[in-house]
C-alpha cells in the first residue's frame, strides 16, 4: 500500500477500491469530508490508470451555439436572451455550414452543437441542419443538443422523444452532449433552473438514446446552492443508469461560474474543492470509462494538475465557446493542440488524440517528440494558432 494512504483516514477505502469493491454513498461522502487531498489524489489516480493506464486525450473539436434565445429563465444562466433583447443572436443553416467548413480547414474532427429553446423555429430546421452538416463532410461527428433540448424538439415535432430522436439519429446526430444534468435534486433544481426538465427527464432522455444505440456524455455542475451529499446523490443516480445501459462515454464535472446570473454564491469553487469533486468522482463512478477535467471553467492549469487526481481527458480545442464565457470563466476562448499536447505531457501522460467516443485517433509518444515543448504543430495546429493570434 502507498504509505501515504497507509496513514490516511482513507486506508481501508483505497483497500476497497483496490480490491475492486464497489463503493457506497456514504464511502463517497468520507471521500468528500477529508482535507487529505493528496490521499484522494492517489486513490483517484489508482482507478484511473487501471481505467487508461498512463494516457491522457484530449479532441480537436468545434462549438457552435446556433442561438441564444430561450424560453426558459433559469436562474443560474447567463448564456439565455428573449427576442426583445439587443445582444440575442440565431444563427442561419447556411452560417452555420461556413463554421463547419472553417473547421475542416482546421482539422477538427467534431462539432459540438447547443443552444437555447428557441421560441419559433421549427423542427425541421434541427434535421436539415444536421443533413446540411453531413453533406459538407459526413465524417464530422456531431455532437448535439441537451436533454431538455430533445424535450423541447419532441414538444415541437409533436413527437415522442424516442420518435424525435430516431428522426435526429437518421439526419446525422452522432451524440448527445452532457449538458443541462445540474444537480439532480429537486429543491436545488428548482432553485437553480426553475422550469427545466426534472432528473428523471434528463435521465430517460439519456436511457431512450442509448437503448437506439447512440452514446452520451453526462455532467454535473456544482459549487453554487447544493450540498456534498447533494453531488454524492447525483452521481448515484448516474451511475445506476450507467449500470442500466453502458451508454456514458465519460462525466465531465462542471465548476460553477458566478457571473452575470441570479444566483449569489459567495464562495465559487476553489481549486481544492474542483480537484476532490474529480477525484470522487473517478473513485466513485466505477463503471465510467473517462472522466474530463473541463478546461475552460477550471483553466488549462488546473485542469493540468487534475490529471493527478482521477481525470484522463481535457476535452477540447473549443474554440468559439460562449456558455461558460458569459458566466464569467476567463479561460481563453481556445486552446491549440500543441497546448493541449503540452499540458499532458508535462503531467506525465502520454497525450492521446481522441474523437467524439474517446476513441483513439492519434498517439503521442514519446518518440513524437523529445519533450514537452516539442509538441508537434501540424497544418492544423499552426493554422488554429494563426486564427487566434489575429482574432
Amino acid at each position: 500500500m502507498n504509505f501515504l494512504i497507509h496513514r490516511s483516514e482513507l486506508a481501508d477505502l483505497f483497500d476497497k477500491v483496490a480490491a475492486g469493491v464497489r463503493l457506497d454513498e456514504a464511502d463517497a461522502l468520507r471521500l468528500f469530508a477529508t482535507r487529505d487531498v493528496n490521499a484522494l489524489g492517489v486513490l483517484a489516480s489508482l482507478v484511473a490508470q487501471r481505467k487508461n493506464g498512463n494516457r491522457a486525450s484530449y479532441i480537436v473539436n468545434r462549438y457552435i451555439n446556433y442561438s441564444n434565445y430561450c424560453i426558459l429563465s433559469c436562474q443560474f444562466c447567463a448564456f439565455a436572451r428573449k427576442k426583445r433583447d439587443a445582444d440575442g443572436f440565431e444563427l442561419t443553416i447556411e452560417q452555420i455550414v461556413e463554421k463547419a467548413r472553417e473547421a475542416r480547414r482546421l482539422g477538427i474532427t467534431e462539432l459540438h452543437i447547443v443552444g437555447g429553446l428557441h421560441p419559433s423555429l421549427p423542427f425541421r430546421h434541427y434535421t436539415d441542419m444536421l443533413r446540411a452538416l453531413k453533406a459538407l463532410d459526413a465524417q464530422l461527428q456531431l455532437k448535439c443538443f441537451t436533454a431538455i433540448e430533445i424535450l423541447h424538439l419532441a414538444w415541437l415535432a409533436k413527437k415522442s422523444v424516442v420518435e424525435t430522436l430516431t428522426e435526429l439519429q437518421a439526419a446525422g446526430l452522432d451524440s448527445l452532449t452532457g449538458g443541462g444534468a445540474e444537480i439532480f435534486q429537486p429543491e436545488v433544481r428548482q432553485a437553480i433552473a426553475r422550469g427545466k426538465e426534472s432528473a428523471a427527464e434528463y435521465l430517460d432522455v439519456h436511457r431512450t438514446w442509448h437503448r437506439l444505440g447512440g452514446r452520451s456524455t453526462c455532467t454535473m455542475l456544482f459549487g453554487h446552492v447544493e450540498s456534498v451529499a447533494d453531488r454524492v446523490d447525483h452521481l448515484r443516480q448516474l451511475r445506476a443508469l450507467q449500470d442500466e445501459t453502458h451508454g456514458f462515454t465519460g462525466f465531465i464535472p462542471l465548476p460553477y461560474q458566478p457571473e452575470n446570473n441570479r444566483i449569489a454564491v459567495p464562495h465559487p469553487p476553489t481549486g481544492f474543492d474542483s480537484l476532490r469533486t474529480i477525484a470522487v468522482s473517478r473513485i466513485y463512478l466505477d463503471n465510467f470509462d473517462h472522466i474530463t477535467a473541463y478546461w475552460v471553467g477550471l483553466g488549462l492549469k488546473l485542469a493540468q494538475v487534475a490529471l493527478s487526481y482521477g481525470a484522463d481527458d481535457l476535452h477540447g480545442t473549443i474554440i468559439e465557446e460562449h456558455i461558460f464565457h458569459m458566466a464569467g470563466a476567463t479561460a481563453p476562448q481556445a486552446q491549440t493542440e500543441a497546448a493541449m499536447i503540452k499540458a499532458i505531457r508535462e503531467a506525465g501522460k502520454v497525450p492521446v488524440q481522441r474523437n467524439t467516443f474517446y476513441e483513439p485517433v492519434k498517439v503521442w509518444d514519446q518518440s513524437a517528440a523529445t519533450n514537452a515543448d516539442a509538441a508537434p504543430a501540424g497544418p492544423a495546429t499552426r493554422t488554429l494558432e494563426a486564427n487566434l493570434a489575429t482574432a
